[in-house]
């Protein structure tokens, strides 16, 4: 007795397939293409210099340490931990204030909204219309008149009210979709302002938090305009010691990769540590 065959898909349903296998490769594909200039990067950091500067790149290069060794300061040279150390400080510390100081102004603007509350988002807005470099002088001068020049910490203010029109607006629409049910629970329950901020508000709008700290996070760190021309020597933060790699001697290409790798290490571990809660505070109301 013979065995009955499956019965063969519909010409719908493996046009279906072939269509998600394509889309699939070509997901893949673009994925990889935008990869490729980090992992060339990457690469590259473990050549040496005669090696990292063929043309065309030898991918069979033998690898080696020398270039991390040198910008770790192996060879003499200056030690990048201060400029690490004072990038950290001017990201982390200027990123707490602008959540300190934009759940509040969110809260006002998304869940007790003030009068006019669409004039201030657009004067949030307008702020960061701005060419940077048009505020460079002005706020140069006053760093120079107030003694805060290679200051780290004029830097967290500065970052500070640089970051913070951009949190307010993206906390104001994640905090829009906080249910307004239970922080009147909480104020019937006697809670005050700061205890519904920290306890009812924040623990619900922890995604969207956690993206808009990490923003501020990376644009504080990526900053190099204003910290190139406010710091010196003490207050030096990594883009501007990463500047310092190429010189009038020429591009040591490897030392500048294995430098650039280690300035992007900590904003690609803050990313993956906060992967989760950044993908659902991106996509936080984008579905009704």
């Amino acid at each position: 007795m013979s065995t009955p065959t499956a019965p063969k898909p519909p010409e719908a349903a493996r046009r279906g397939r072939r269509r998600s296998t394509a889309l699939g490769l070509l997901a893949w594909a673009v994925g990889i293409i935008f990869c490729a200039p980090a992992l060339w990067m990457l690469l590259t950091s473990f050549h040496a210099e005669s090696d990292a500067a063929t043309n065309p790149p030898s991918l069979g290069a033998p690898l080696t340490l020398d270039g991390y060794r040198v910008f770790f300061g192996a060879g003499g040279g200056a030690s990048p931990w201060p400029p690490l150390i004072n990038s950290l400080t001017a990201s982390l510390c200027s990123t707490l204030l602008v959540l300190l100081l934009a759940l509040p102004a969110a809260y006002a603007l998304s869940i007790k909204r003030v009068e006019k509350w669409t004039d201030v988002m657009f004067f949030f807005l307008s702020t960061k219309m701005l060419p940077v470099v048009a505020g460079l002088l002005p706020v140069y001068l006053f760093a120079k008149n107030t003694g805060m020049l290679d200051n780290i910490w004029f830097l967290v203010i500065l970052y500070t009210s640089m970051n913070l029109p951009i949190a307010v607006w993206m906390m104001q629409s994640f905090l829009a979709d906080v249910p307004v049910s239970i922080i009147e629970a909480a104020q019937v329950d006697g809670a005050r302002l700061p205890t519904v901020l920290a306890r009812v508000v924040a623990p619900v709008a922890a995604p969207g938090i956690a993206a808009t700290s990490l923003i501020c996070f990376i644009f504080s760190w990526n900053e190099l305009l204003f910290a190139r021309v406010l710091t010196g020597v003490a207050a030096q933060t990594a883009p501007v010691f990463l500047t310092g790699v190429v010189t009038s001697q020429g591009l040591f290409l490897a030392q500048l990769c294995a430098a650039s790798v280690v300035v992007s290490l900590p904003v690609l571990a803050a990313g993956f540590a906060a992967q989760d809660k950044l993908v659902q505070g991106l996509s936080l109301g984008a579905v009704k």
